[in-house]
């Protein structure tokens, strides 16, 4: 397929971007397009996954047949069924007449099911069997009735997750991803990030009459570098929101910087984001995550602790295993905190030795600001300092 080709189609459906991943999967759209397999489009939420359902349908020898888009998880789960599969007069308490479910009205044609993952299992049995043999039996029914659709789903759940967890049929997952197409984040995309600002750009300009924001060097790098937890739906949420609010139209990185929240998936030590779907030992990486989180935590009600207390009188000495400069007035589960804290070993592995390269990593993206690596941290100074120093860092 050439490159002219993918570029037409990216005209037709108003698609942004040279990224050499969303060309692939524009290229595997338009080649599964001419088969009837089902297809499985996968990618985390804002991506655009939208796009290519219609593109293998209108693509396809369906193209003049009926196409339905149906988000599964807008669809309340008592009435799941009676949608795709229609039901008849009697089949429950407000069924007053027959009705046709989507499958039976789009026979000759596509039906997209959006976040598929949110599909009931009861719902999933009679869709593998619609799969397997073409045929469905309408709620309240017994007549076994035939019809010919084209199924492509799409999903942003991890959903070899979801079958584990036993919320998703294994034996349906294999039979729709026949083929999988991989719509990539945003955040892959960095190329990509400022043509589709742009075009956000005018077109707000456009509807608001107002002149078209424009970005300098400095907040297009940002702009750039921008996690993008919400991909191409939250670029363009911001990208209006400047539209409408700033007065100038010339934005540079601090203006630019008030509207993006901070990363949700840069974790309170200032990490970058961990992922654990791939790596076998995965759970037990992300059970140590939790860990490193929860001590921090405790850690930081000790020190206030530790400060309201050294500002009362001395009343009693504290418990001898406890180690302090100053003799305090814990309880028993205080003490046992406290010791908890103060006993875990610098090994490779444990909590310690995490939080240790977790704050030498905060203060090397720092440059030294102990500052700026306290608040990236979510500590105070003082309690950075006392790190590290114990850390010797």
């Amino acid at each position: 397929m050439t490159q002219s080709e993918i570029q037409t189609v990216k005209q037709r459906y108003k698609i942004i971007g040279t990224n050499p991943q969303l060309d692939r999967a524009i290229e595997i759209a338009m080649q599964v397009a001419q088969t009837d397999l089902s297809v499985l489009v996968t990618g985390e939420s804002g991506v655009g996954k939208e796009h290519f359902p219609r593109i293998i349908h209108d693509c396809s020898a369906r193209k003049h047949g009926a196409y339905f888009a149906i988000n599964c998880g807008a669809i309340p789960e008592g009435t799941m069924d009676s949608e795709l599969f229609g039901h008849e007069k009697g089949a429950y308490t407000d069924a007053h007449a027959e009705k046709k479910g989507y499958f039976e009205i789009a026979n000759g044609g596509t039906i997209f099911l959006d976040e598929v993952g949110e599909m009931p299992l009861q719902t999933q049995v009679r869709l593998l069997r619609v799969l397997e043999t073409g045929e469905f039996i309408r709620m309240g029914g017994s007549k076994v009735m035939k019809t010919n659709v084209r199924v492509v789903a799409a999903t942003n759940l991890d959903m070899r997750r979801a079958i584990q967890n036993g919320k998703f049929r294994e034996d349906l997952y294999y039979r729709l991803n026949t083929v999988e197409i991989r719509v990539p984040a945003l955040r892959d995309r960095k190329e990509d990030i400022p043509l589709l600002f742009r075009k956000f750009a005018l077109d707000f300009s456009d509807r608001y009459r107002r002149p078209p924001i424009r970005l300098n060097d400095e907040a297009t790098e940002l702009l750039r570098n921008y996690y993008w937890n919400g991909n191409i739906r939250q670029l363009k949420n911001i990208a209006e929101q400047i539209s409408v609010l700033e007065t100038t139209h010339d934005i540079d990185a601090p203006t630019l910087r008030k509207y993006l929240p901070e990363n949700e998936e840069e974790n309170k030590f200032g990490l970058a984001r961990i992922s654990f779907t791939e790596d076998p030992s995965s759970r037990e990486r992300e059970m140590l995550y939790k860990l490193v989180n929860e001590m921090k935590i405790m850690r930081q009600q000790l020190d206030g602790l530790l400060a309201k207390q050294q500002a009362m009188p001395i009343s009693q000495p504290a418990p001898k295993h406890i180690a302090t400069t100053a003799a305090l007035p814990l309880s028993a589960d205080e003490a046992e905190e406290f010791q908890l804290a103060e006993e875990v070993k610098d090994e490779p592995g444990t909590i310690t030795s995490v939080e240790k390269e977790a704050i030498r990593r905060a203060l090397e993206q720092c440059k030294g600001n102990r500052k700026e690596a306290a608040q990236r941290l979510g500590l105070s100074e003082r309690t950075l300092y006392r790190k590290i120093k114990a850390y010797d860092l």
